[in-house]
């Protein structure tokens, strides 16, 4: 006879051996790989080694994965910029590099989120709500830019939103080349980046 402390742990119900990360960086790798449009949960339910209602104790949706997804990005991506704007001591333009900057550690630190962000149409739910988070993100870097140009710190022939779009184009074009564990440490790249976008190419 077995005590209560000898008896065995019971059994998690649904836990096929994988948690809750593990199956949203894998869905994330599926739906950039192939498409989330073309991603069904038996696919993800395959890669993983899962049944499909197996993969169903884990999350309710494909939608539901998406959704936690752009999440990730979006909520990391806001975080630089509140972080940045938090510093009220400091010129717009200051606050404005740091927001490229931690925009650069934030997709690299988050790649495959970012990447599918990138991506989304707004072909769903969860890609309408996202595209609407980025607009606000897109207005609130605007308003940097506008900021700045009017301390004087950067030019004011060009138009604030479209400086704003070159400068984020640069950041997110990241998403086709670099790579997390690459030769070139994100420290590098995050300062050759704001140093590009600030100081431009010419030798002193």
């Amino acid at each position: 006879m077995t005590t209560a402390a000898e008896e065995p742990a019971p059994r998690r119900r649904g836990r096929p051996g994988k948690d809750q990360a593990t199956v949203l960086r894998e869905a994330i790798e599926l739906f950039n790989l192939q498409g989330y449009d073309a991603t069904s949960m038996g696919d993800l339910a395959s890669r993983l080694g899962f049944t499909k209602s197996a993969l169903y104790h884990h999350v309710p949706s494909k939608e539901h994965l998406l959704q936690q997804a752009l999440d990730e990005a979006l909520d990391n991506l806001s975080a630089a910029v509140a972080e940045a704007q938090a510093d009220q001591s400091t010129t717009a333009l200051e606050r404005l590099r740091r927001v490229i900057r931690g925009s650069v550690d934030v997709l690299i630190a988050h790649l495959p989120a970012v990447t599918l962000l990138l991506r989304v149409r707004g072909n769903s739910p969860a890609e309408v709500a996202a595209l609407k988070r980025r607009r606000e993100l897109d207005a609130q870097l605007a308003q940097l830019v506008t900021d700045a140009a009017a301390e004087g710190g950067i030019r004011t022939d060009i138009p604030p939103d479209l400086i704003s779009r070159l400068l984020f184009g640069m950041v997110n074009s990241l998403t086709e080349w670099v790579r997390p564990s690459g030769r070139i440490s994100p420290d590098t790249i995050a300062d050759a980046l704001t140093a590009i976008a600030f100081e431009g190419l010419l030798a002193d």
